[in-house]
């Protein structure tokens, strides 16, 4: 039989011990411990000898089954599922970073990514250097000796900036650096950060995987082809383990202490949404870019800004790396900061939350809330801009939407 495709990976990956009663969904094994025959079995288990499961702050069986779905769908070399999109950041990181090291990113980060940087990293020593990724001669200066990481979104959220992956890629491979990748916009079944030279992915499962935001999750992917020899802080663990190094790291130690692991409640639902995540992709990037070709016509609309108009200076490469769905989150921008709000409390359909890629369509205006309490300056910097709302399209009808837009755009 041929190989089979995406859905069909998805939906045929096997369960890692047989189920006594055959069920077709994984159980949710609500159970914080689990029993040994022998002492010498526990032991075995402890210190790594034996896959037994033996606390669910470590490992579960159900959890265990979603990091194995989406370690068949994606070839990654292995998959640690966390409680959010930011304990799968910080857990890389400090799985990456020490004292005296310094990341290489940019600016346009969603705003708790740029807090953990800026603020929380460096407080331990840890140097963020930010520069326009963009630029491959800039990041390729930005990068020395005590570089532990090269780290970027995929499509910045909410600027939507687009940075050449294969490009970077190369100078990260030629510094011996590891190129670490937030790809949370475009989902698996659309992308493949590997193909791109990501060494490791990061995903929060929250947002499409979901299914309809029905709980926190995160995802770290270790694609298996970086040499840890060059990294100052797993060094000595990859003359034992290899390519294996900061898995190892990770799931020995840092995930361990932080505490951060997937509960088992939330895993089962996050494999549920897993099985229709293709659907749902394609029905949200279809309307979302039925919705912004209409909205691109509208004169009460300043700009619109999704890399899949023809008109986005990212088009191009976005289109190369991402194909013609990148993503079913685009912003716009109206007159003021209180034109804005003005049009958010009109709304009647589209809902004003934050979160992206639920079922529901999402407006938030990001500029007062996600990077509220940043100054004027900061976020200037950061291009959060006062006259930006954020729409993360959903599964409604597109005339639906649209026709929400036009009653709340106006008397503006």
């Amino acid at each position: 039989m041929e190989e089979l495709s995406f859905d069909g990976k998805l939906l045929n990956t096997p369960y890692a011990a047989p189920d006594a009663y055959n069920a077709l969904s994984m159980p949710v094994y609500n159970s914080a411990a689990f029993e040994f025959e022998t002492a010498e079995e526990m032991e075995a288990a402890f210190i790594g000898k034996s896959a037994n499961h033996t606390y669910s702050r470590i490992t579960n069986p159900t959890v265990q089954y979603f990091e194995n779905r989406v370690q068949t769908i994606t070839g990654a070399f292995s998959v640690t599922a966390l409680n959010s999109g930011m304990a799968a950041i910080s857990n890389v990181l400090i799985t990456l970073a020490q004292t005296g090291s310094n990341i290489v990113t940019s600016k346009h980060l969603f705003g708790n990514t740029y807090s953990f940087f800026a603020s929380t990293l460096a407080a331990f020593g840890v140097e963020t250097r930010f520069c326009d990724l963009t630029n491959p001669d800039e990041v390729e200066a930005h990068i020395d000796d005590n570089t532990c990481a090269v780290f970027l979104e995929i499509i910045t959220n909410p600027q939507l900036e687009v940075a050449d992956l294969k490009a970077l890629s190369a100078i990260a491979k030629q510094k011996e650096v590891p190129l670490v990748a937030d790809t949370t916009i475009v989902p698996f079944c659309a992308f493949s950060a590997k193909k791109f030279g990501v060494n490791i992915e990061i995903v929060s499962s929250t947002k499409y995987i979901s299914g309809g935001a029905t709980g926190l999750g995160g995802l770290i992917l270790d694609h298996g082809n970086f040499d840890w020899l060059s990294s100052p802080k797993l060094h000595t663990m990859a003359k034992e383990f290899g390519p294996a190094a900061f898995t190892a790291k990770l799931r020995k130690e840092i995930h361990r202490n932080l505490g951060a692991y997937m509960t088992p409640q939330v895993a089962y639902m996050q494999t549920l949404g897993l099985e229709t995540l293709t659907v749902r992709y394609d029905r949200a990037t279809s309307t979302c870019i039925k919705l912004v070709e209409k909205l691109e016509k509208l004169p009460e609309i300043e700009s619109v800004n999704y890399t899949g108009l023809p008109s986005n200076k990212y088009y191009g490469l976005s289109k190369s790396q991402f194909g013609d769905r990148p993503g079913a989150m685009f912003t716009f921008n109206l007159g003021s900061r209180e034109a804005c709000f003005s049009f958010m409390n009109k709304l009647k359909v589209v809902r004003r939350a934050t979160n992206l890629f639920d079922n529901k369509t999402l407006a938030i205006h990001p500029a007062s809330t996600i990077y509220g309490t940043f100054s004027p300056e900061v976020r200037a910097a950061m291009n959060v801009s006062d006259k930006t709302i954020r729409i993360s399209v959903g599964l409604e009808d597109v005339e639906d939407l649209y026709q929400d837009f036009r009653q709340a755009l106006s008397n503006l």
